[in-house]
C-alpha cells in the first residue's frame, strides 16, 4: 500500500490540528509538513513534491488562488484541494480555474474531507454539498493567466505612483490603458503620467489612453445597489474591445476604483461580487487589472471577512 503525503496549508494551528486528526483515520495518508502562509506553502510544496495539497484561500502574504496557480507550475503532479470558509460562486470557480480538483467548506469538512480526498486523488471534481447548486469548470487550460492585482495603500500619493507607473509601462510598450478613477485623484495621476513621459492628450484622442469616472461607470451596471453581471460585461466588454482595437499591440490593461468606492460607501457586499466579475474580464478578454483599496477601508473585526474576500480574487496583493 502507498503513502500518500500530504501539505496542509492554513494560518489557524488549531485547524491544521483538526485536519490532521481527521486523516488519522487513514493510516495509509501522511502529513509531512505544515504551513501558515503563502510562500510558505510554495516553498515546502516545490522542496517535498507532495501528492495533495490541502489549501486554505485567505493565507496571509500570497492568497490561496496566486499560490495554488504558482504550485502547479513548481508541483506539477501534486493534487491541490481548497479548504476554505467563502461560499461565493466566483471564489469558488476562481479556485478551480487554478487547476484545483476539490473545494470544500470548513462547514463541511467534518463529514466531507474523506471523500473528498479520495475523489481528487483519484482524478475526480468534488464540491462541498452546500454548494452543488452551482456548476463548476476548470478554465485554467482553457484561458490565459492575465494578472489581477490588488494595492491596499495607506496614502493617495502611493495609489498615483503606482497607477502611473502601471499605465505608463502598457503605453509605452503599445498598449491601450483604461482608468476608471474618482475625481479627486484624477488630476493627481495625469500629472504623474505626464511626468513619465506619456502626452496624455495625445493617447486621449487616439483611444489608447480611456479615463472614466468611477460614479459615472458605475451607474451603468448598477441594479439596487448591487452590479448586474449581464450589464457589466457588456459596458466593460465595449469598453475593452474599443481601446484593443486603438491599441498598436491590441493589448489592454485597466486598473480602477469601482469596488474600493463601493467599499467607501458602506456596500462591502457589492465590491466584494463586483471584484469577479473583474476577474472574469481579464480572464475572457486577456486583460491585466490592477485595483487600489483605501487601507481605512477596512476596520474592525467584520471587515476582516471583507478585507479576505477581496485578497482571494486577486492574483496578488500589495500592501504599503
Amino acid at each position: 500500500m502507498s503513502t500518500i503525503r500530504i501539505l496542509i496549508a492554513d494560518d489557524y494551528e488549531g485547524w491544521r490540528s483538526q485536519v490532521r486528526s481527521l486523516l488519522q483515520a487513514r493510516p495509509d495518508w501522511q502529513v509531512i509538513a505544515e504551513a501558515a502562509d503563502g510562500p510558505e506553502t510554495v516553498q515546502k510544496a516545490e522542496e517535498l513534491k507532495p501528492d495533495l495539497i490541502l489549501l486554505d484561500i485567505g493565507l496571509p502574504k500570497l492568497n490561496g488562488i496566486e499560490a495554488a496557480r504558482r504550485l502547479r507550475q513548481i508541483s506539477p503532479n501534486s493534487k491541490i484541494m481548497i479548504v476554505s470558509m467563502y461560499n461565493s460562486p466566483d471564489v469558488v470557480q476562481a479556485g478551480f480555474s487554478t487547476g484545483a480538483l476539490g473545494y470544500v467548506r470548513k462547514t463541511d469538512v467534518k463529514r466531507e474531507l474523506l471523500p473528498a480526498i479520495d475523489a481528487v486523488l483519484q482524478g475526480k471534481q468534488f464540491v462541498s454539498s452546500s454548494l452543488r447548486n452551482h456548476q463548476f469548470t476548470d478554465t485554467s487550460v482553457q484561458k490565459a493567466a492575465h494578472p489581477h492585482e490588488v494595492q491596499f495603500y495607506s496614502d493617495d500619493a502611493l495609489l498615483l505612483d503606482t497607477f502611473a507607473r502601471f499605465i505608463a509601462a502598457a503605453l509605452k510598450s503599445g498598449s491601450a490603458a483604461i482608468v476608471i478613477i474618482t475625481e479627486s485623484h484624477r488630476d493627481g495621476l495625469v500629472s504623474r503620467l505626464r511626468a513619465q513621459g506619456i502626452d496624455v492628450e495625445a493617447s486621449t484622442q487616439q483611444g489608447t489612453y480611456v479615463q472614466l469616472d468611477v460614479a459615472n461607470t458605475l451607474s451603468t451596471f448598477m441594479v439596487n445597489d448591487m452590479p448586474d453581471a449581464a450589464r457589466f460585461f457588456e459596458v466593460v466588454s465595449g469598453l475593452i474591445e474599443a481601446a484593443a482595437k486603438a491599441a498598436k499591440h491590441s493589448r489592454v490593461v485597466a486598473c480602477g476604483e469601482c469596488s474600493p468606492l463601493l467599499m467607501a460607501e458602506g456596500k462591502p457586499d457589492a465590491a466584494i461580487r463586483l471584484e469577479p466579475l473583474w476577474d472574469e474580464v481579464g480572464k475572457t478578454l486577456g486583460v491585466d487589472i490592477l485595483c487600489g483599496y483605501a487601507l481605512s477601508s477596512f476596520h474592525g473585526e467584520e471587515a476582516k471577512h471583507v478585507f479576505q474576500s477581496i485578497c482571494a480574487v486577486h492574483s496578488a496583493v500589495y500592501s504599503q
